[in-house]
């Protein structure tokens, strides 16, 4: 998955056995999987729950663009999209 190029109009999913949800315990959203749970930080859960499979990366960046009040965030998506792709977090939807 690392050699596939993302682009703007990539459509980042959830991958399978994966599931993200608030934990108000962590006071945090975590990524959940049969052996464990991973703990997001702020900017981490707020792209992944975004991350659909439906919505480009580019409707991503300017949804957290307007949510935020701030401009210039598509690197930072990019950046962690392509680490979670890396660490089979998420997948790229047809």
């Amino acid at each position: 998955m690392s050699d596939m190029a993302i682009e703007a109009n990539s459509r980042p999913g959830i991958e399978r056995g994966y599931r993200l949800q608030w934990e108000p315990a962590q006071n945090a959203h975590v990524l959940l999987y049969p052996e464990g749970m991973i703990k997001l930080n702020g900017s981490a859960g707020e792209i992944m729950k975004r991350c659909d499979g439906a919505t480009t990366i580019a409707d991503i960046t300017a949804d957290l663009e307007r949510a935020f009040a701030t401009t210039n965030l598509s690197a930072d998506v990019l950046r962690f999209v392509h680490m979670a792709l890396e660490k089979k977090w998420l997948q790229i939807r047809p």
